[in-house]
């Protein structure tokens, strides 16, 4: 299963009063593991960004001048999450903005999900904490992830946490490994093995001891109302 964790960052809240995206994060998960494979993109929105969106993500219009429209980026970008599960927080409005800028392109763009399915880890989080905030920084906190370098929103690094949050919020089957544990059993800090390590060696009884292990059952049994666990 392919899953791209994707976030963006945008000029304005609202694609209707021609706001548009200026920057796109995607880190890509497969089997539910992280694979180190992502995309990023700064994009020229060829309009002014609003003060207070600079004040959330810090990106100005002369950083961006020498920047990709998103016309010329727009097919590298469907190539990466075509075919994969989109995992956004408060979907809505990156599909929004995404839905927004693919109509203003020439050519038969279509909608994002007709190329990927779309889940929603906002609407997850509020059903799973309900009556709780249950925004990336309120999730981190709850789950215990470390985003203390996050001082502004970016897009890449946003989507990388939301990746954490995601495994661990469904299961975290995946951390394989976890430490940094505070004092109050919570965890502080994610640490993944190497997606390219071995397969685990499976050692299987020998006969003398599935014989012991029988007659050990056995004396049990004699002392007690029986071994629950015996087939």
């Amino acid at each position: 299963m392919r899953q791209v964790v994707l976030d963006t960052e945008t000029t304005g809240l609202e694609p209707k009063q021609g706001h548009r995206i200026i920057e796109i994060g995607c880190v890509e998960v497969i089997d539910r593991k992280l694979t180190g494979n992502h995309y990023h993109q700064y994009i020229n929105p060829q309009r002014e960004i609003e003060s207070s969106a600079i004040e959330v993500h810090g990106i100005t219009n002369d950083f961006l001048d020498d920047k990709p429209v998103f016309k010329d980026i727009a097919d590298e970008f469907i190539e990466f999450v075509k075919g994969a599960e989109l995992v956004i927080h408060n979907s809505a409005f990156d599909v929004g903005f995404i839905n927004h800028e693919f109509a203003k392109l020439v050519g038969n763009y279509g909608r994002i999900e007709d190329s990927c399915g779309v889940l929603d880890t906002l609407a997850m989080a509020r059903k799973k904490h309900p009556g709780q905030r249950n925004s990336l920084d309120a999730l981190c906190k709850r789950y215990g992830i470390d985003n203390s370098m996050r001082d502004l929103h970016g897009a890449l690094l946003d989507s990388e946490i939301l990746a954490d949050v995601y495994l661990i919020m469904t299961g975290g089957q995946t951390m394989l490994s976890l430490g940094g544990d505070s004092a109050d059993g919570e965890i502080t800090q994610i640490k993944r093995l190497n997606a390219e390590r071995g397969a685990l060696k499976v050692i299987s009884a020998s006969e003398k001891e599935l014989v012991d292990h029988e007659m050990r059952l056995d004396a049990i049994n004699k002392k007690s109302e029986g071994v629950i666990w015996r087939g």
